[in-house]
């Protein structure tokens, strides 16, 4: 074989090209459920975040199964639905937030993780919104009242470290931990990030972080324009409980 010649080049060019795809597709393939299963655990560490539950990756399962006793799937007007395929857990509440860019927004479906620990109940909410450089994104838990924030977890793609990046610290996260989503009047007011400081006796706003007023400014957004849809369900169930 002429090594020297075009053709020979050419073709042993291809060959090499095929099966690197075939071994990269291979690997791909046999690596998926693993990347699946490593997505769905982070995803489960990140829910129970929220209520102050941290574990090990070959625990979180367990541990998962063991605090989160309902997964609800609420529709557009915050109804829950009983017969629908969909699990809770599966929704991605990206789609389901870009359905209004396409004219779906009634077609939307909102995930609600109840949860029990130490006796007592909690709602988990995903949330997700848009900071400085990127998509920001995390799960608040309310108490039994629907209206008392327990705990968070914020995370983001691409905040500036020091800066933006500090919603995911334990110093952020941990001033929203009483605060209220309703007034006293029962108005939904959410939780505001306050630039310059909140109060302390507002029982609606925590501090901004300093020099991130865009970031912070978009965990407001988040939290309010997230929890607005589930506003109906929870004045169902607290008017449900008054009764009761």
């Amino acid at each position: 074989m002429d090594k020297d010649n075009n053709k020979t080049t050419f073709i042993f060019s291809s060959v090499m090209v095929i099966i690197v795809a075939i071994v990269l597709s291979v690997t791909a393939i046999s690596l998926a459920p693993y990347q699946e299963k490593n997505s769905r655990v982070e995803k489960m560490k990140n829910i129970l975040s929220s209520i102050s539950v941290t574990t090990e990756s070959d625990q979180t399962e367990a541990a998962f199964d063991k605090y989160i006793t309902k997964q609800i799937v609420l529709n557009n007007k915050g109804e829950e639905l009983t017969n629908n395929n969909v699990k809770a857990f599966d929704i991605d509440i990206k789609k389901e937030l870009d359905k209004s860019k396409t004219g779906n927004e009634d077609k939307r479906l909102f995930p609600l993780f109840i949860c029990n620990k130490d006796g007592k109940s909690f709602y988990i909410i995903p949330v997700r919104g848009k900071g400085l450089w990127g998509p920001i994104w995390g799960y608040i838990s309310l108490e039994n009242d629907m209206n008392t924030v327990y705990g968070v977890s914020f995370s983001h793609k691409s905040e500036t470290p020091g800066l933006g990046a500090e919603i995911e610290t334990k110093k952020f996260q941990q001033q929203f931990a009483g605060k209220k989503i309703f007034d006293e009047s029962g108005k939904f007011v959410s939780v505001d990030v306050i630039k310059g400081g909140a109060k302390t006796d507002n029982s609606h706003g925590v501090d901004a972080i300093s020099g991130a007023t865009i970031t912070s400014h978009g965990v407001s957004n988040m939290l309010e324009n997230i929890l607005e849809n589930y506003i109906p369900y929870f004045k169902k169930q607290q008017t449900v409980a008054f009764k009761n």
